[in-house]
This record gives C-alpha cells, structure tokens and sequence, in this order.
C-alpha cells in the first residue's frame, strides 16, 4: 500500500501524486534487502551504476581523511535516495554506511530513465529532492564553518526534529534519534567528549532531554534561538509548479 511506503510520504511532501507516480515510486521499494547497523553500502572510488532508497533505517555519507578521521557529511532518513548526487559520475564520491539496521532497495541508473519518461510530476520531484540535498550540504557547510559548538549541535538537533515531520516520524516533541556521540561529533567536527559536555548543558538548561536514542525537545523553539536556525533550506517551494499538470 501507498500509505505504508516512506519514499511515497517523503515525495508526497513534494507535491501531489497520481496513482500511477505512487505506483512508479513503490516499484523502487521492491527486491528489499535488509542490512546490519555499521553496513557499508559503498566505498568512495567504487563504480557508481545504482542507486538506493532507504525503506527503513538511517544511514550516512562520509569521507576518510588522511588523519585517519572521519568525516559525516549526510544523514539519511527513512524514504531518502541514496546515491542520487552521483548520477553524473563513475565513481562514488562518498562512502555510505547504516547507522542501524534496516532495509534498502537498490535500483539501476536506467529506471530512473524510465521514471522521467513516464512522470513529468515525478521528473520535477526528484529534480526537487536533488536540490534539497544539496541545500543540506550547504547548510552542513555554513554549520561547521561559521557556528560555535552548540550552535553546531543545536542546530544539528532542530534540523532532524523537523525533517522527521516530513515522513511523519515524529512523536510530538519527541524523536528517535540514532546517532551516537561519536556520530554527532564527526558529522559536526567536535571530539565525542565535546558532544557529550554540550548535551549535558543542554539537559541542564531544559533545551533537549536524551535517553539512549530518544530525543525530547521540551520547547522546540527555543533550541531553534540557541542554533539562530533559519529554515529557509527546508522550505521547498515548488508547489506552485504542479498547478495545472499531472501525468
């Protein structure tokens, strides 16, 4: 069923899908193949003919440095494509890892082919999401390069609090959220120990409220003041283009 796949609500966000786009996107979810927490997809340098959707789990892109560190450079969620930034290229550009066990659904570059010449409205969505990554990519930059350490983790926290509304993943003002400190920290550029300081000033002050992976956000508003949170990158405005056409 459409209501039950997570690459259908994420989409859904986008604009408003016939039964055929539903149908289109749900045969991306088929030959699922469930993955172990800690799973490599892909290396950086492997050749890069297919790509993924993540139809339950979280999993990241990263690159290893010549220190021997790494570094986090995206968070994939429930209904995300993976891969989709290396359609142009050969090889992959990041590796990709799980976060946690879950089921991905892989599929060639020619299906997304068959996807454009069957679905305008579709065609337009995934240009959409494409730009909405990249939009997150940026904002990581502006995040690592310009914020103080709790800027860097409060905003980090307020981005995936509203990025789970998307897909309905929330509870509230709670949230499942499987990322370790060492995770936060090399997503953010701050050791495990720094990460774990700030959160505990955060509880302390009432700003988030952790319990192994659970998240609680008392006042959500203030975390977004304490990160300057400008939300401007995750309001995709192409509504406006579907008025009027669907395939």
């Amino acid at each position: 069923m459409s209501e039950d796949s997570c690459i259908v609500r994420h989409f859904s966000h986008y604009g408003e899908l016939s039964q055929n786009d539903k149908q289109l996107l749900i045969e991306l979810e088929e030959s699922p193949t469930q993955v172990k927490a800690d799973h490599i997809l892909w290396q950086e340098g492997d050749s890069a003919k297919e790509f993924c959707t993540l139809r339950r789990g979280w999993a990241y892109s990263f690159r290893h440095m010549e220190d021997g560190s790494r570094q986090i450079l995206e968070i994939y969620l429930p209904g995300d494509i993976i891969g989709l930034r290396e359609f142009a290229f050969r090889e992959r550009l990041t590796g990709v890892a799980m976060l946690e066990d879950g089921v991905i659904c892989h599929f060639p570059h020619r299906r997304l082919i068959n996807i454009f010449r069957e679905s305008l409205t579709l065609s337009a969505i995934f240009f959409a999401v494409s730009s909405h990554q990249q939009a997150l990519l940026t904002e990581r930059l502006v995040n690592l390069a310009r914020r103080s350490a709790r800027q860097r983790l409060a905003h980090m926290i307020y981005e995936m609090f509203v990025r789970l509304e998307r897909t309905k993943a929330r509870d509230g003002n709670s949230m499942r959220l499987p990322l370790s400190q060492q995770h936060l920290g090399d997503a953010l550029g701050l050791s495990s120990v720094h990460v774990s300081r700030t959160l505990t000033a955060f509880r302390e002050e009432g700003l988030v409220l952790r319990s192994r992976q659970r998240i609680e956000l008392p006042d959500p508003a203030a975390l977004a003041r304490e990160a300057e949170f400008g939300d401007a990158y995750l309001n995709d405005g192409i509504d406006h283009f579907f008025n009027g056409f669907h395939t």
